[in-house]
């Protein structure tokens, strides 16, 4: 059995999901069921989520990697898909195995200090005061996902904590600083990834920071099999959020 927890739907080939930061498997429902009737769609519990085991003080990329690893050798799957975070593991896990296809939405790869950190202290401290809705919209507004402002943070406040989906949010609220940190200690020219050799769909929305989108072009450069799709009305949540069943769509394409 895997160290992490896989929730599994569908038939076929099979698909591996990485979630991205603050995400859990579930979130991934609605994209896994539009993608099974094509795919056996594995979605993993990454760490600190769940079942899974904790983002511990040893905590680095290189277990989110072997995590992966472990549930494609279990599943026999030769297909991988990330959501940011969840984009660069799969990204490393292509360096460090054959794969057939990796699909990567927007994920979180930092070119060149494209991916903004000056957020990161102040979040930080928030967190550590206790503020967590204040961190939380920080982290957001700070990083182009959502306006900021107080009746902003009130919102938050209140869906923290009257609001189940907040409330599991808030929990995740620490591994942003450990998964951030991996981002940044990874910042590079991005020549790298031109080491991958399956073929890569990079998938991203023309509603995403302009970070992101300025990285995506950046990437597909230096990786030798690779597509990009910007589609025009997607933001940076479509495969969670927004859009599953579209962003499936691009996957079975």
């Amino acid at each position: 059995m895997s160290s992490v927890d896989v929730t599994t739907v569908g038939r076929g080939p099979g698909l591996v999901v990485l979630p991205g930061a603050t995400r859990r498997a579930r979130h991934y429902g609605a994209m896994a069921t539009a993608l099974s009737e094509m795919y056996t769609v594995h979605v993993v519990e990454r760490r600190g989520r769940g079942r899974s085991p904790a983002q511990d003080s040893s905590y680095c990329l290189d277990a989110e990697i072997s995590d992966a690893l472990e549930v494609l050798t279990e599943t026999g799957s030769k297909q991988i898909f990330g959501h940011s975070y969840g984009g660069l593991i799969a990204l490393h896990v292509a360096l460090r195995t054959d794969l057939d296809r990796v699909i990567a939405y927007e994920p979180g790869v930092s070119i060149g200090n494209t991916m903004p950190r000056s957020w990161m202290p102040r979040y930080e401290q928030l967190l550590a005061e206790g503020k967590d809705a204040r961190a939380m919209v920080h982290f957001l507004h700070t990083c182009e996902f959502m306006p900021g402002g107080a009746l902003v943070t009130a919102m938050v406040w209140a869906m923290q904590r009257f609001a189940a989906e907040g409330r599991a949010t808030r929990e995740l609220l620490p591994t942003v600083v450990r998964e951030l940190h991996e981002i940044y200690a990874l910042d590079s020219d991005g020549s790298r990834y031109g080491a991958i050799t399956a073929p890569v769909l990079l998938l991203g929305g023309g509603r995403s920071p302009a970070y992101i989108k300025q990285m995506l072009p950046l990437l597909v450069d230096v990786i030798p099999n690779a597509k990009l799709v910007v589609t025009p009305e997607f933001d940076h949540n479509a495969p969670d959020l927004g859009h599953p069943a579209a962003v499936a769509d691009l996957i079975r394409a």
